[in-house]
């Protein structure tokens, strides 16, 4: 009863006044219950020191699978221009209703899943539910799908001036092993760090081994990687059980 009596307070304010990173933030008030939970710090402490160690007045942030906005509003405090990508269209909602919230005009969001070509495809939520974090072009055939608008790394990079680009995230449920090849020359050339999620377990267990060791051999002209905690980390760890059953999240820079 009480918390019904908070959400509809909150939803009829118009806002719910948390942090994020322990900045202040007007945020949406349908998700209520997340945004206490990042007000607290007990959501992904470790991303927000990430953004902090690699965001500057000066540098740019290229946040994939933008989701309702946690990581891309505390970027566009730090970062000179963020560049946020979320083509799942309930989440997307969300996402702007949040940077409107908070009056950021540095960030340019756009509702399209970058890809390795422009057009159309299908994607639908692994948990069931439009916007809840999950959906994945992976999952074209289930229930729920909904056709997206695809944009080609190559045409965004020509359009787009990357070169302040210092930190780059990718968390786009196991799209990342197709969208990957598409970024690697500019990555190679430019070095932006790269916060990368994988999710093996998305894939088929046959394929899970072959997929993130060619990922590690990929990205191997990074000079080091290393996981959530900080910890160092090596191509042979791409291929552990951990990493093949689990969503693990990788850092890799220099």
């Amino acid at each position: 009863m009480l918390t019904r009596m908070r959400k509809a307070i909150f939803r009829a304010r118009g806002h719910y006044g948390g942090r994020l990173g322990g900045v202040p933030f007007r945020l949406d008030p349908y998700h209520s219950k997340f945004w206490r939970r990042a007000s607290a710090g007990d959501w992904e402490p470790e991303t927000f020191a990430v953004l902090d160690a690699h965001l500057s007045g000066g540098a740019d942030y290229i946040d994939i699978g933008a989701w309702i906005g946690p990581t891309v509003l505390y970027a566009a405090r730090k970062a000179r221009h963020v560049w946020a990508f979320e083509p799942d269209a309930t989440a997307f909602r969300y996402l702007a209703w949040n940077i409107e919230l908070n009056g950021l005009a540095n960030i340019s969001a756009l509702p399209v899943a970058l890809s390795g070509r422009t057009g159309i495809a299908r994607m639908a939520s692994f948990g069931g539910e439009p916007g809840d974090s999950m959906s994945s072009l992976l999952n074209a055939g289930a229930a729920g799908g909904r056709d997206v608008v695809t944009l080609g790394w190559d045409r965004f990079a020509a359009d787009a001036d990357l070169s302040a680009v210092s930190l780059v995230k990718m968390d786009v449920e196991g799209a990342e092993f197709d969208l990957l090849p598409a970024l690697l020359p500019w990555l190679r050339a430019q070095r932006p760090a790269l916060y990368l999620s994988t999710h093996a377990p998305y894939l088929a267990e046959a394929e899970r081994a072959a997929k993130m060791a060619a990922l590690a051999e990929a990205l191997s002209f990074y000079a080091s990687c290393r996981d959530a905690d900080g910890t160092p980390i090596s191509a042979a760890d791409f291929t552990a059980p951990d990493a093949l059953t689990r969503f693990r999240t990788f850092l890799f820079a220099g």
